[in-house]
């Protein structure tokens, strides 16, 4: 059973363009959409808390050990002069880490059936990145779009089933997974003829 750490971005103050909420929020809720996939098809998570940093994810992920992958979800704001101009989804790498590499080609592809601009989604292999560069792990950062363009925020904020689900299929093949779509919690009661 392959096991990842989940980062959703811990920046609470980074705010949508629409004052929906925080970058720490929505990314988020794209990680609660994800649980179900990710439990339907037997790939078993650790996940970081709001209160933490970048940084003590990373060392929480390299203390504990035993992970397959590391997968960050970030949500990108425009430089200085650029607010909301951008769009896009930019999938990060270790230029050294050819699983990461392989993994956010993956992701991109899966992604780009889902983002409305889907020439927009691209990878991008950086050094910069402490998410990508310091787990032990194959990593990925994932910037699901700008949360300073007003259609980006809304895409996110509107898709999250689509984002959970494109990401839960890219980590499918990565690992050589069938995708398999949770299925309802169903109750029932076994009789047995014995104690």
């Amino acid at each position: 059973m392959p096991r990842i750490y989940l980062s959703p971005s811990t920046q609470d103050w980074n705010p949508y363009v629409d004052g929906s909420g925080s970058e720490e929020y929505w990314m988020n809720r794209i990680v609660d959409a994800m649980e179900p996939y990710l439990r339907s098809n037997t790939i078993s998570f650790v996940r970081n808390t709001p209160e933490m940093t970048a940084a003590s994810s990373i060392a929480q992920a390299n203390s504990l050990g035993g992970f397959d992958f590391y997968l960050a979800l970030h949500s990108n704001a425009s430089g200085e002069g650029q607010t909301g101009k951008n769009r896009g989804i930019i999938v990060f790498y270790y230029p050294t880490s050819s699983d990461g590499k392989r993994a956010a080609e993956l992701f991109a592809a899966q992604l780009r059936m889902v983002y409305p601009l889907p020439a927009k989604v691209t990878t991008q292999a950086t050094t910069t990145l402490g998410e990508v560069r310091r787990p032990k792990y194959p990593a990925n950062l994932i910037e699901l779009g700008y949360h300073d363009n007003y259609d980006d925020a809304r895409w996110i904020e509107n898709n999250l089933d689509a984002a959970a689900q494109a990401i839960a299929r890219g980590l499918t093949e990565y690992f050589g997974l069938p995708f398999i779509e949770p299925q309802p919690v169903v109750q029932g009661t076994v009789s047995t003829s014995g104690s």
